[in-house]
């Protein structure tokens, strides 16, 4: 009989349970593709009297998921804890170490210490296997180490939080605004208690790093990744990108520019309503690959939950049973290259930008003066006395020509100052995606 592929789990939450019930469900199925049977022979949780919904009575129960890692009769050391530091990266690195292989949903934990467990990883010849880390359900990692290899990629873009997509899917479908929605999605699960991580954009930008390098073939940088959240949107921005004929969107981009130079950042965006990022709603992930012979590929699915990560580290599990063993980011770690980061500074692209004006006689004139002064060339301008305050302020609405991220920064600095603009002013990039 072939010997059965031995996986200790660590953390049997939603996507913990979730990976259980499968294995339980379709453990014949996955024996045949894999060949040989994957079994449960460890796991690691917080609570054992607690229905996870699977048998886990042939299993050896360890309190402690670093022990697990480094004592359970396992083949492979499956993360399912959470957290870029703590328990989670001591017991994978105890479990690389011993040349034990590891399958992961830890998007932290890849983007702050990805390159030194690949290291460890390629040092003991254990696979380091993360799809799950990643949009969830969208294999986009498989896609972008192996079904793609023959092509240089140009950019990645992606819509890679639900949470965000759900909240301006809604805001724009209701005509709430942001915390309104953010209150419902908290309800409904999609989004956290502390919801910072999700709105702040931390969450896309560790994913964003991880595809940076596989997609450029260097080490993981999460440190240079300009980020920037959605809290600043408000209704009236969706509604006024809408006339223009674009959507509100938190992308996450990443290109290699003219100089060799990354770009990371993660940010709201305009996207065009023809675009396929445009189109996707509520909680889907979706990620663009531009690559040089393939030209442009789209993923989307579902970015979270039970049944997709599970679907995800399942997969994971497959190719280390089928004895699959990759570079976890493409290239060996002893190839990957530094990471030289561009400056966010010299991004050039157009913008969206919404002011509060002044309801006065010429305060239009002297707000379009401090961008000139800036050095910002204005492509359209819209006034929109309908929907302000009259006789306090009334909302101008901008979009410039191609700009340098500096000098926009520059004008927003001048506009902050201005006597005739009320409040911050609201800047949005453009991207035609």
């Amino acid at each position: 009989m072939t010997k059965p592929l031995r996986i200790g789990l660590a953390g049997l939450g939603t996507v913990g349970g979730g990976v259980g019930k499968i294995l339980e469900q379709q453990g014949d199925r996955l024996a045949s593709l894999a060949g040989r049977p994957i079994v449960i022979s460890a796991v690691s949780a917080r609570d054992r009297s607690k229905d996870r919904g699977f048998d886990q009575s042939a299993a050896v129960w360890f309190d402690d998921p670093i022990a697990m890692a480094g004592q359970a009769d396992i083949d492979v050391f499956v993360e399912l804890m959470g957290g870029a530091d703590g328990p989670a990266k001591v017991a994978v690195e105890a479990a690389l170490a011993a040349g034990r292989h590891v399958v992961t949903a830890n998007k932290a934990l890849v983007a702050h210490h990805g390159a030194n467990l690949a290291a460890i990883a390629e040092q003991s010849g254990a696979a380091l296997n993360y799809e799950a880390a990643v949009a969830g359900g969208i294999p986009i990692i498989k896609a972008m180490r192996e079904g793609l290899v023959a092509n240089s990629i140009h950019s990645v873009a992606g819509i890679l939080n639900g949470t965000c997509n759900y909240i301006l899917t809604e805001m724009e479908a209701t005509g709430a605004d942001f915390s309104d929605v953010l209150g419902d999605a908290q309800k409904l699960g999609y989004a956290e208690a502390d919801p910072s991580f999700d709105v702040g954009g931390i969450d896309a930008a560790h994913k964003l790093a991880i595809l940076a390098s596989i997609a450029f073939g260097t080490r993981v940088d999460f440190g240079s990744v300009y980020v920037e959240g959605i809290e600043a949107i408000g209704i009236d921005d969706i509604h006024f990108a809408a006339e223009f004929g674009y959507r509100v969107k938190l992308l996450g981009i990443t290109t290699l520019n003219d100089k060799g130079l990354v770009e990371q950042r993660v940010h709201p965006a305009l996207v065009p309503l023809t675009s396929p990022l445009a189109a996707v709603s509520g909680v889907t992930n979706a990620v663009s690959v531009e690559g040089s012979s393939v030209g442009n590929v789209v993923l989307e699915g579902p970015g979270a939950g039970e049944g997709p990560t599970a679907s995800a580290v399942i997969a994971d599990l497959v190719d280390i049973a089928r004895g699959i063993v990759f570079p976890p980011f493409g290239l060996p770690h002893s190839a990957l290259s530094a990471p030289r980061s561009a400056d966010m500074a010299d991004h050039s692209g157009s913008y969206y930008l919404h002011v509060k004006a002044a309801d006065r006689a010429g305060s239009m004139a002297e707000i379009t003066k401090a961008l000139a002064d800036a050095g910002v060339s204005i492509e359209q301008i819209v006034q929109h006395p309908d929907r302000g305050q009259g006789g306090e302020w009334l909302p101008v609405v901008l979009l410039t020509h191609e700009t340098r991220e500096a000098t926009m920064q520059k004008a927003l600095s001048l506009l902050e100052e201005h006597a005739d603009v009320v409040s911050a002013p609201v800047v949005i990039r453009i991207e035609d995606r």
